[in-house]
């Protein structure tokens, strides 16, 4: 058949190859040939790089984003885990107290998994995987500069790559840039009004160290996490992640008033007040690596442009570009990756270019990322000063249902059962109200709450 016969094979441009870029290039990769656009120069291992600034900080994976993970990339958690990573049993592997204050009892009967590594390794492992579909290719050290359309259509981005700008033609454009993402902008450049947003900053900073795992605490400690209370502003918390190489990534957060600094010297003490000394008991024995490294960029942040009435043709956009998250909550990265995989749904049963596709997929990876926004809002909305905008009537009476629900996940497994469907973004909130939760809620059994962190003797002894 002459080669004019053939049907054209559609293409995409995707602006950003961190996470987000990386789970939305392999979502389009089944229907298109993909460019991804990234500002940086991407390096071979696992190693840091200036556009992901937070990379320090402590991530986890929720078992709902771990298996969009594997849906869209099959293996890539495989091969996390053997270059050191490890997928976490939660509660079973997790020392966690919630933000009212109760601590989590290590339930062992859910099925629950956290993936946990250095965010270096994964974003690796993750360029690995999407490098190796051949429908895609990568243009680093490339600035995205803007849209190339009209109200209607959006046909290319505009770049620039070193000295020269060049328009890179498409059939979709996807902004996966994240919390700086200039879409707002560019649709106003169309001619489009910007999206409607909101902002709720708790003003919560983060401080960040690695540390060399202290005694014999190997590679199988458990995660252990110290949630701020909202109802005792200033909120602080803290986590020790251990990751691979027998390393403890060691992040604490503080609201206003109340944040950590940057200072070494201040580190230890700081963990030691979090309202429970847990963190900084098991500090005293581990090895600083490093200095202190800090952030401040932690508002939760939505753009919805799922409301748009008018929406063009060729354009979506994706994980934290639409919305971004205070990250104790641990959601952007699950969120990103069901953001790509929504995309992929829609795209097996509608072709990239029929007449309103990008709504359609702008409208599903909305879901995702409304379900993570409730969770954190939830929590964040009842600091003082979050912004212009109180908690509605209905977000208070959710947070103090959702708290019912912690004390009574914290006592009973079937309930937690239920709770960590939802807090791992597998289920909707509805799930909260199923027989699972409402049942021991009002009716029982539940065991007495714990007095303290539930580590054992020999984790103690180990971590000493």
């Amino acid at each position: 058949m002459p080669r004019s016969a053939m049907a054209r094979r559609p293409t995409a441009v995707v602006v950003g190859a961190s996470a987000a870029g990386l789970f939305a290039a392999a979502a389009l990769a089944e229907f298109a040939d993909v460019t991804v656009v990234e500002r940086d120069v991407l390096p071979d291992g696992p190693e840091p790089r200036r556009g992901v600034p937070q990379a320090r900080h402590a991530h986890l994976v929720w078992s709902g984003g771990v298996k969009a993970f594997d849906d869209l990339l099959p293996g890539v958690t495989d091969t996390v885990v053997a270059r050191g990573g490890r997928l976490v049993h939660i509660m079973g592997d997790m020392v966690s107290r919630a933000p009212n204050e109760v601590w989590f009892r290590r339930f062992t009967a859910t099925h629950h998994r956290n993936l946990v590594c250095s965010r270096d390794l994964l974003d690796s492992v993750l360029r690995e995987h999407v490098r190796a579909l051949t429908t895609v290719t990568f243009r680093e050290n490339t600035t995205a500069l803007g849209l190339v359309g009209d109200a209607t259509r959006v046909t290319g981005l505009r770049v620039s790559a070193g000295e020269h700008e060049l328009t890179l033609t498409a059939d979709l454009v996807i902004d996966a840039s994240g919390r700086g993402s200039r879409a707002p902008a560019w649709l106003e450049g169309l001619g489009l009004p910007k999206p409607p947003e909101r902002e709720v900053n708790a003003g919560v900073a983060y401080a960040t160290r690695l540390y060399r795992a202290p005694g014999t605490a190997g590679p199988d400690f458990p995660l252990v996490n110290v949630q701020a209370n909202p109802a005792k502003a200033p909120g602080q918390g803290g986590i020790i992640l251990p990751v691979e190489d027998d390393q403890w990534i060691v992040t604490l957060s503080g609201t206003r008033g109340g944040e950590p600094t940057e200072d070494p010297e201040s580190f230890e003490d700081f963990a030691l007040n979090l309202g429970d000394p847990v963190i900084g008991r098991l500090l005293k024995h581990a090895e600083p690596l490093g200095g202190v490294a800090t952030t401040r960029s932690t508002a939760n942040h939505r753009r919805y442009y799922e409301k748009a009435e008018r929406w063009p043709e060729g354009f979506t956009v994706l994980g934290d570009a639409i919305a971004a998250y205070n990250p104790v909550y641990g959601h952007g990265l699950s969120v990103a990756a069901q953001c790509a995989t929504a995309v992929r749904n829609i795209l097996r049963s509608t072709g990239i270019t029929a007449p309103g596709t990008a709504k359609r997929l702008q409208r599903a990876a909305a879901r995702p990322v409304a379900a993570a926004w409730d969770l954190a809002v939830g929590q964040d909305a009842l600091y003082p000063g979050v912004g212009d905008t109180p908690p509605t009537a209905l977000e208070r009476l959710l947070a103090r249902f959702v708290d019912q629900a912690v004390a009574t996940g914290a006592r009973n497994p079937r309930a937690l059962s239920a709770l960590l469907d939802v807090m791992s973004l597998e289920k909707p909130a509805t799930r909260l109200f199923s027989p699972d939760m409402l049942i021991p809620m009002f009716f029982g059994p539940r065991k007495p709450f714990l007095s303290r962190a539930p580590l054992s003797e020999r984790e103690w002894k180990n971590a000493s």
